[in-house]
């Protein structure tokens, strides 16, 4: 559960969350732009709508985090663990994902646009109606990957 006196931080506008535990924390439509979130726990945190635009999430523990519609625009995710994170129609041009494992996740009509996805594992992640386009890709694992649109009444 988060640490009270780190939520009070985030709500209050505190540009430095390092380390911070906002596991299972209602952060949706905050402003968290520019933050350093590094090696932040985020697990089950519900961050819909939030603006994490160029926020250092680099170490992150983001697992089961709700991310849908949140915006990214180049946010640093190196070495983030984002294991069943829900980031369909997140905006996430320009963010850094080198080498990040996105195995299964939802990246359903997410703006990838100009991201830096080399390296990273995005098997069997579900990328239907994302854009790509400029994004970095070498290296990445695009295995089983869904890379078509769909109904969304199939997506959830």
């Amino acid at each position: 559960m988060y640490n009270t006196d780190d939520l009070d931080r985030a709500m209050n506008g505190d540009k430095n969350l390092s380390g911070a535990d906002l596991s299972y924390a209602n952060l949706n439509s905050a402003y968290l732009g520019y933050t350093d979130l590094s090696s932040a726990n985020l697990g089950w945190a519900k961050l819909s709508h939030a603006d994490l635009n160029g926020a250092n999430l680099t170490g992150a523990y983001l697992g089961r985090a709700n991310l849908s519609h949140a915006q990214l625009i180049g946010a640093d995710l190196t070495g983030a663990d984002p294991s069943d994170a829900d980031l369909s129609f997140a905006d996430l041009g320009g963010a850094n994902l080198c080498g990040v494992n996105l195995f299964g996740l939802k990246l359903v009509e997410a703006d990838l646009s100009g991201a830096k996805l080399s390296g990273a594992i995005l098997y069997g992640a579900d990328l239907g109606g994302a854009n790509l386009s400029g994004a970095d890709l070498s290296g990445a694992d695009l295995s089983d990957a869904i890379l078509v649109n769909r109904p969304l009444a199939e997506v959830f």
